[in-house]
């Protein structure tokens, strides 16, 4: 009876450890945009930004991605002022849209997870590189400074191909709010030294091609975090399409996702990490020819900032 007894409790323990470091990793790429929600096996849909209006557990306000003029979000902050946050291209007044879309690709890897990329576990994922440069697709990258430590080689070859451009992630990949998808928490005072700490990781992988803007962890955001990485001269970009590429198994279903969502200046979420985002290149190769067919032309968010 004991021997049966203590088999019990070390199948419940496993079990337990199982769930524990399947969360762990849900809350590492769920704060890199939305949690998939295309195909089986994807977690289950969270808000991609933070709602209009509502406070903040520490009493900011939140702010909104919110589309506009390129020319008045992609501005550079004004001393003591707040980042801009662009979110998707609007036409001028009495012009008409232009088809294009920006495809960004998340680079995620948390401060915490190197252990589990010793393990074997794969962050990266070349094969969704080396598609996009088989599909002549320009596309923006965000990169976690630790994701370019872990990966030197990749990050210095994606940071000095002119086919893409490199954009601040953090480094750590913590929240800069208090409830961001279970994500640990950057201290305010050191939000802008964590963007910073990203910079030099890059600058040592010999990433070349990086443009000034920065992506939250999950997008999430309020006006103090927005004030926090201003002196950076940084843009905040958000995004109008969620792939659901996390954790999904079913690229098809991903792929629908992206193309009943995009319109013309549309700027869409995706990930670059095999372990918890493996169907992305399959998607990507039907996502191109398909919005390609549909008249639109790819661009990188610079571009789509320019207008």
């Amino acid at each position: 009876m004991r021997i049966g007894y203590f088999r019990r409790v070390t199948r419940l323990v496993r079990r337990c450890a199982f769930y524990l470091a399947l969360g762990a990793l849900g809350a590492g790429l769920a704060g890199c945009g939305a949690p998939g929600t295309a195909g089986r096996g994807a977690a289950s849909p969270a808000p991609s930004t933070p709602s209009a209006g509502a406070a903040s557990p520490d009493g900011g306000a939140r702010v909104p991605p919110r589309p506009g003029n390129p020319q008045q979000q992609g501005r550079v902050p004004a001393a003591g002022g707040p980042a801009p946050v662009f979110s998707r291209a609007v036409p001028r007044p009495g012009t008409a849209a232009p088809k294009v879309v920006a495809l960004t690709f998340d680079a995620d890897m948390t401060a915490d997870q190197g252990p589990r990329a010793a393990r074997g576990e794969r962050f990266d994922n070349p094969g969704l590189i080396e598609a996009l440069r088989a599909l002549k697709v320009p596309s923006t990258v965000f990169m976690t400074g630790r994701w370019a430590e872990e990966y030197p080689a990749q990050a210095k070859s994606i940071g000095t191909d002119t086919l893409f451009e490199t954009g601040n992630h953090s480094y750590s990949h913590y929240a800069f709010t208090a409830d961001c998808y279970g994500l640990p928490v950057v201290d305010r005072t050191r939000m802008l030294a964590d963007v910073e700490r990203a910079r030099r990781a890059f600058e040592r992988a010999g990433v070349r091609n990086t443009v000034p803007y920065f992506r939250f962890p999950g997008g999430c955001h309020d006006d103090a975090a927005l004030r926090a990485v201003a002196p950076a001269g940084v843009t905040a970009v958000q995004w109008d399409v969620v792939s659901g590429d996390a954790f999904a198994t079913d690229a098809g279903a991903v792929a629908e996702q992206v193309l009943a969502g995009v319109r013309p200046g549309s700027l869409v979420v995706m990930h670059c990490t095999r372990s918890a985002a493996p169907v992305t290149e399959e998607a990507v190769r039907r996502i191109v020819p398909a919005l390609r067919d549909r008249g639109y032309r790819f661009v990188k968010v610079s571009e789509l900032m320019r207008g």
